[in-house]
């Protein structure tokens, strides 16, 4: 049994876990590439962002937003 853990363990230490210790032996030269995932991630969410908020726009435009104050029907 003990080597079925010692195996889990070694997957994730060295297996899983070797881009991670790429990225964090690669911040000690250049931090801006070691955190391009994030970078990227902050774009992806940026986009995400702009684009919810066009299509709320064109839908308060169009007049097809409904715009109740109650949260649900039981408050009014």
């Amino acid at each position: 049994m003990k080597a079925f853990f010692e195996g889990i363990a070694y997957l994730f230490e060295e297996i899983l876990f070797a881009p991670m210790n790429w990225m964090r032996e690669l911040e000690l030269s250049n931090w801006w590439t070691a955190n391009i995932l994030n970078w990227i991630f902050i774009v992806i969410c940026c986009y995400a962002t702009w684009y919810w908020t066009k299509e709320l726009k064109m839908f308060k435009d169009k007049g097809e937003d409904e715009q109740d104050t109650t949260a649900h029907s039981f408050l009014k």
